[in-house]
Formats: C-alpha cells, structure tokens, sequence
C-alpha cells in the first residue's frame, strides 16, 4: 500500500497547514512502513520543509505530474536537493505560445522551472487583485519568485519548463483564453483554483506521475491510495485502486472518486490513513 495526496485543499488545512491529526497518521505511516507521497500542483521548493523531512515522506510528485522526484536517502532533513526520477516537461515552443495568448489579457503568468516558480515582480504585487483568500494568497506570495523579466525571457533561459499557469479576474478571460488555448497542439489544460487554468505537455497528469511512481517502486497504482478535491487530482482518483475525494471536493471530483472522506479541516485524510492501516493491521 502507498498513499497519495493532493496538498492544497486535501491534506493541508484552510490555513495551509498540517494537523495536528495529519501528523498522527503520517507518525503510523513511517511506523508501519509505508509511504505517503505529496502529489502537488505546487512546484517542489513550495512544499513545507518541514513535511518533507518526516520519514513517512521520501518521494514527491509537483508541477502537476510533470516531475517525479526522490527526497535525499542520506540526509532525508536535506529537502533542498532532491533528485529527479522522471520528468513531463512543456516544451518551450509551447510555453511561449501560451504566453503569446496570456499577455493579451489582465492575468498573471508563472512559470515553473526547477522546482520554483518564477513570476514578473508588477504580477507579484498585484495578486491580491486575483486571489481574495488570504491563506492562498499568502502562500502564493511565498512561493514565488519575483524577476524582472517578461515570461519569454524566463521560458527562453530554462533548462526544462515543468509547467505553466495564470490567474484570472473576468471570466470574459477565462473563456476567450481557453478558447485561444485549443490552438495549441497537444497541451493538457486543468485547474487547480477556481479563477486559475493550468497548462502541462500533453498527457501529463498527476495520474500518470503516480502510475510511473508506482511502477518504479515494484508497486502498481492498484496498491495506491490517493486524495483530492480539485480537477488537477481527478487522474489520480481515477488511476488508484482507492480514490477519495474530500468533503469539500469540486462535484466533479467526487464523482470521478471511489469514495468521499470528511473535509480537510476535518481530517478527512488523515482520518481515512488511519482506517486503511486498521484494515490492513498495520
């Protein structure tokens, strides 16, 4: 058995952080043996430190499945140099033509490249005009890099773009935006906030990510148990022998998932880790 959970929304609380419940069953986790892998839409450098020095953590999935990475055997305090197993990247024709679609409209634009997320300083310091929850907010602010330089400056430098994204205001955007983005050849498109749309290479997903895991680990997905509640975790529920979506879940994810879970301000997660080790006698 290994689990699997979106962060944001799933096992973090409203505030952004872990219970006090979360921590309990990831303690029996590492007890028992087995792995709780977080399966992120946030780039690497923006999970807690502090969650991925727990020893139930050795593995990450971020960018949305487009990088699989292993946490540092030797030192697993050492969060900070983790070593990447596989990887989905969008290529960078792709990131600069959603960028020529993006910058004719009021949105930001991040750009994920090695496990940061880099942004133009004017759209850091407008965020509070797209995003009105101060929790994400905050931990929008803290995870990105601010340059200054346009997005095809930044997409022109990097090594590999994991993935791209931007938040919107006005619908009206939004759905132009997405209709400009069919224009672009084989592209994967999904969100994960209500007023965001996200871009990956096509056919990359966190259920892809988690299949790959799992089968580098001599594991299959059948043995995995995976968590969401928004539209970047329904191929994860999909793909995993168990799906749950949170209480809280968009509609659209509990219906893709096998079974709903209480809410993550009331440890739905972490709730259901522990009756899955009950049932298993772990």
């Amino acid at each position: 058995m290994i689990f699997f959970s979106d962060m944001d929304g799933t096992f973090l609380t409203s505030a952004k952080e872990v219970s006090s419940a979360g921590w309990r069953a990831l303690d029996a986790l590492a007890a028992a043996g087995v792995e709780f892998v977080p399966c992120t839409g946030r780039a690497a450098s923006g999970l807690p430190s502090e969650l991925l020095a727990h020893p139930a953590v050795r593995h990450i999935v971020s960018s949305n499945g487009a990088v699989a990475l292993e946490l540092n055997r030797d030192d697993p305090t050492d969060t900070s140099r983790p070593r990447m197993l596989a990887s989905w990247p969008l290529p960078r024709e792709k990131a600069r033509a959603i960028w020529e679609i993006a910058r004719r409209f009021d949105v930001t634009f991040d750009t994920f490249v090695g496990g940061e997320v880099y942004t133009r300083r004017d759209q850091v310091e407008r965020l509070a005009e797209f995003v009105d929850d101060p929790p994400v907010l905050a931990t929008m602010r803290a995870t990105r890099t601010p340059v200054d330089e346009d997005p095809s400056e930044t997409i022109a430098r990097a090594d590999m773009v994991e993935r791209v994204a931007m938040y919107w205001k006005d619908p009206t955007d939004r759905d132009a935006i997405l209709t400009a983005l069919q224009s672009v050849e084989d592209i994967e498109v999904t969100r994960s906030y209500p007023t965001n749309i996200e871009v990956m290479e096509a056919g990359t997903s966190k259920g892809t990510a988690m299949t790959w895991l799992c089968v580098h680990l001599g594991t299959s997905a059948a043995a995995a148990v995976a968590f969401g509640d928004n539209l970047n975790d329904v191929s994860m529920l999909e793909a995993a022998g168990l799906g749950v979506a949170v209480a809280n879940a968009e509609p659209e994810v509990r219906a893709a998932a096998d079974v709903t879970c209480p809410s993550n301000d009331e440890d739905g997660v972490a709730r259901t880790i522990m009756e899955q080790l009950e049932r298993i006698g772990r």
